[in-house]
């Protein structure tokens, strides 16, 4: 098989990269290791920047984002009891969209399939050969059966796990992590969220974060020990904890039910550089990991295609290379950005169990500063709304 560009990965990222392709007949086949239905059953976090908006609108799959989608001006940080809102638009005349990154992915699939691109799922074993050279290709087994396309450049979209990132030799490979000592325990309810915007929380209890799918599904975070069990969390002991941490004048919005969902997620922050070997290039998860303190996951992934598609663009419309080789560093000069951005927020909102009582006041003392001075408010809305490509 022959194609111009092999996609690994059949996530959000690997879909928005062949759409835009496809939108400049660039022919792209999307490689994805589960089914259709096992990457649409994923639950993740759904705060869109502008820049994913612009994107998700240039490759025509915009129309139920804006249709079903909830507009952000600002968002709420309670702290001791009260709360106050940074307000995005005032500062930055920017927005955020909430809508669910699984109908994100479902819009990117259902365009895919009406314009008849190939997309293989249930694929194993994939291998990259010839990546620094001019003649890649990628192999992979379904069914039993082994195939191998050639290509012109391939796109690592295969996560924090896929083989992309450790195809790049490890004497090339620098890479950067901090690990956080908790987690986030994280249910989606069938009710109605507590308030129209998240409310972000920091509690001596701990952190805790109220966000929304839509109109009727809401989803709640609480930090919790990364030695803590799922199982050891009953509907009702997560609704009490909950409630310990927002502050009283939201209780009485807030509505519990059964949970349908519920998972314990670990905080990391990771870079990996370069984000170019060759012929492969990486994008999101594949190269870099934020917490989802920012909501910069996705986010940042989608810069990443954006800065990968300007240059394949160039380099077939024009036969111009330069954006290309610019890729790796125009792509982590913004992800360092948004690594300090989740960075400072998960450290502002969460308590650390090796905090000290200075510790403890310089948290509140930027919590007051944040509050009360409109320079730093106007930081973190342009770093919220996100940073421009």
């Amino acid at each position: 098989m022959r194609t111009q560009v092999v996609i690994i990965g059949g996530g959000p990222s690997g879909l928005l990269l062949g759409q835009l392709l496809h939108g400049i007949g660039v022919d792209a086949v999307v490689l994805e290791r589960q089914t259709r239905a096992y990457v649409l059953g994923r639950i993740r976090a759904g705060v869109l920047e502008q820049g994913l908006v612009g994107l998700l609108e240039q490759a025509g799959v915009a129309g139920r984002m804006h249709a079903e989608g909830f507009v952000h001006d600002g968002t709420l940080i309670a702290h001791d009891n009260d709360m106050f809102r940074v307000d995005f638009a005032k500062h930055t005349g920017a927005r955020v969209m909430v809508y669910g990154q699984t109908e994100v992915t479902r819009d990117l699939y259902d365009a895919r399939a009406a314009c008849g691109a190939r997309t293989v799922f249930d694929v194993e074993d994939v291998r990259i050969t010839g990546a620094d050279s001019d003649a890649p290709e990628v192999s992979y087994t379904v069914a039993g059966t082994r195939h191998t396309v050639s290509c012109d450049f391939v796109a690592g979209c295969d996560g924090f796990h896929g083989v992309s990132r450790r195809s790049i030799p490890e004497e090339t490979r620098r890479e950067y992590e901090k690990v956080y000592p908790f987690g986030w325990l994280g249910i989606l309810s069938q009710t109605p969220p507590v308030n129209d915007e998240l409310i972000y929380a920091n509690s001596p209890r701990g952190f805790a974060l109220c966000s929304m799918r839509n109109a009727n599904l809401s989803r709640y975070y609480i930090q919790c020990s990364m030695a803590d069990r799922v199982e050891n969390w009953s509907d009702d002991d997560f609704w009490t904890e909950l409630k310990r941490r927002l502050p009283d004048q939201v209780l009485s919005q807030l509505h519990t039910g059964p949970s349908i969902e519920k998972s314990i997620a670990p905080l990391r922050s990771f870079v990996t550089e370069p984000m170019r070997w060759g012929r492969l290039f990486l994008c999101g998860d594949a190269a870099h990991i934020v917490p989802p303190t920012g909501a910069k996951g996705l986010n940042t992934a989608a810069s990443d295609v954006h800065y990968l598609f300007e240059g394949l663009s160039a380099f077939y419309r024009d036969n111009d290379p330069e954006a290309l080789d610019r890729y790796s560093e125009r792509a982590l000069a913004r992800v360092w950005k948004a690594e300090r951005f989740s960075w400072w927020f998960s450290t502002l909102m969460h308590r650390f169990p090796d905090q000290s009582p200075f510790d403890l006041r310089m948290q509140v003392a930027e919590l007051d500063f944040l509050r009360s001075n409109d320079a730093a408010q106007r930081a973190m809305a342009e770093n919220y709304v996100g940073l421009p490509y």
